[in-house]
C-alpha cells in the first residue's frame, strides 16, 4: 500500500489578488460617475476685487449692539423687519462689526426670527469680496 501524502494547505493569495482587484475596479467606475466640469469653462476670479459695500437692505450691527439700516439708526430688530416687504422678510441679511460678541449676534438673530424673518444670513467680510 501507499502512504498518502498530507495535502498542504496553500493560502488564498489568488482569491485575496482577485478581491483587491475587483475594488479597484469598482473605484475606479464609482469616481467617475460625476460629470467633470467643462474644460471650456472659466470660474470667476474673485482675488483682483475691492471689498464692495454691504446689501442695502442688510441690518448692519455695530460693536456696541446698535443697529442701522442704510445709515440710519434702528430702535430694534422688529423696527427693522416693519420696514421690509413682506418678500423681502424671506431672506434678512446682518453685517456685523468684527468686535460684536457672538452672544449678542446670537439675539438679534434670534429676535428677527421671533420677528418673522424665515431665514437670516450672516454677511462676513469673505462673503463682501
Amino acid at each position: 500500500m501507499r502512504a498518502r501524502r498530507p495535502k498542504t494547505e496553500r493560502e488564498p493569495t489568488i482569491a485575496l489578488i482577485n478581491i483587491v482587484f475587483l475594488m479597484l475596479i469598482f473605484f475606479l467606475v464609482a469616481g467617475t460617475l460625476a460629470q467633470p466640469l467643462d474644460p471650456e469653462l472659466k470660474l470667476v476670479s474673485t482675488a483682483d476685487l475691492e471689498g464692495s459695500p454691504p446689501p442695502p437692505d442688510a441690518l448692519v450691527v455695530h460693536p456696541d449692539g446698535a443697529l442701522s439700516l442704510r445709515g440710519e439708526v434702528q430702535d430694534s430688530p422688529e423696527t427693522y423687519l416693519a420696514a421690509l416687504d413682506p418678500e423681502a422678510r424671506a431672506l434678512v441679511r446682518l453685517v456685523p462689526d468684527r468686535d460684536l460678541p457672538a452672544a449678542d449676534l446670537v439675539e438679534v438673530a434670534r429676535a428677527l426670527r421671533a420677528g418673522g424673518a424665515e431665514k437670516v444670513m450672516i454677511v462676513s467680510e469673505r462673503g463682501l469680496q
